[in-house]
C-alpha cells in the first residue's frame, strides 16, 4: 500500500515537474518575442520653406531712426533705418516687408577740417524682419537720385553696377545737413575733388566747407546689395 502511494506521489511530482518546465518556456518565449519586436518609429515630416534670392545690386529704400554726426560719430557704432517699400525676390515674390529694420555701423568718420568737410563712411550687415528675423545683408549707401538708379515696373530699385561703392555722407548746406557722394578716385585715403551722388532731400551736388556731417533722423536713402540675398516670402 505504502509503495502505491509513493508511486502515485512520484508521478504527481514528475508531472508537476514537466509542467513547470513548459510554462517556464513559454514565458521566456513571449518574452525573447518582446525583445525581438521591431519598434515602429512614427516618420518625421520636415516641412521645407521654399527660399527666394534677391539679387545683388538692388536697392533697399530706407529711412533713418536716429542721426549720425561726424562731430560725435564713432567707428563701430550701429545704427538701424526702416524700410519704406517692399523688396521683392527676382521671382517676383515680397521677401522684406515695410516696416522692417536695415542695420549698419559706422567703419570710418571725420571731422569738417579747415577745407574739407565732415565726412561718415558707413555698412550694412542685416535685415531685421518685423517679426523679428534676422538675415546677413553686405550692404554700402546708395544715392536714391533717378540717375543713379534704376526701376522696374514692378517698383523693384536696383543701382546702376557702374556707381563707386565708396560711398559716404557728406557734410552739405544748412537745408540738407549732409549729402551723399564718394571720394573722388575710390578709397577712403583720396581726396574728396569731384563729388559722385545726390543731395539729401534737394537736387544740389554741392558740398561744403568747414562742415560736419549731420545726416538728420527721417533721413531717407538707399541701402545697395554687393550680394545675393536668400530669404523665404514674406509671411
Amino acid at each position: 500500500m505504502m509503495t502505491k502511494m509513493n508511486s502515485k506521489l512520484g508521478v504527481r511530482a514528475m508531472t508537476l515537474f514537466v509542467l513547470a518546465i513548459l510554462l517556464a518556456g513559454s514565458v521566456f518565449e513571449v518574452s525573447a518575442q518582446r525583445r525581438r519586436r521591431p519598434v515602429r518609429r512614427t516618420p518625421v515630416r520636415r516641412v521645407v520653406i521654399p527660399t527666394y534670392t534677391v539679387p545683388a545690386d538692388t536697392v533697399i529704400r530706407v529711412r533713418l531712426n536716429q542721426q549720425l554726426s561726424s562731430r560725435t560719430a564713432r567707428i563701430g557704432d550701429r545704427f538701424s533705418a526702416n524700410v519704406t517699400e517692399p523688396v521683392h525676390a527676382g521671382a517676383g515674390v515680397e521677401v522684406i516687408p515695410v516696416g522692417s529694420k536695415v542695420w549698419g555701423r559706422v567703419t570710418s568718420v571725420k571731422q569738417a577740417g579747415r577745407r574739407t568737410p565732415g565726412q561718415i563712411l558707413v555698412a550694412f550687415n542685416s535685415v531685421q524682419l518685423p517679426k523679428g528675423t534676422s538675415y546677413a545683408i553686405n550692404g554700402s549707401l546708395s544715392s536714391l537720385q533717378a540717375d543713379d538708379v534704376n526701376s522696374d515696373n514692378e517698383g523693384s530699385v536696383t543701382g546702376r553696377s557702374n556707381r563707386n561703392r565708396d560711398a559716404v555722407f557728406i557734410g552739405g548746406g544748412a537745408a540738407t545737413g549732409a549729402i551723399i557722394g564718394a571720394i573722388a578716385g575710390g578709397g577712403k585715403g583720396a581726396g574728396i575733388g569731384a563729388i559722385i551722388g545726390g543731395a539729401l532731400g534737394t537736387g544740389a551736388r554741392v558740398y561744403e566747407k568747414e562742415k560736419d556731417a549731420e545726416v538728420k533722423s527721417g533721413t531717407e536713402f538707399g541701402v545697395i546689395l554687393n550680394r545675393n540675398v536668400t530669404m523665404p516670402a514674406a509671411r
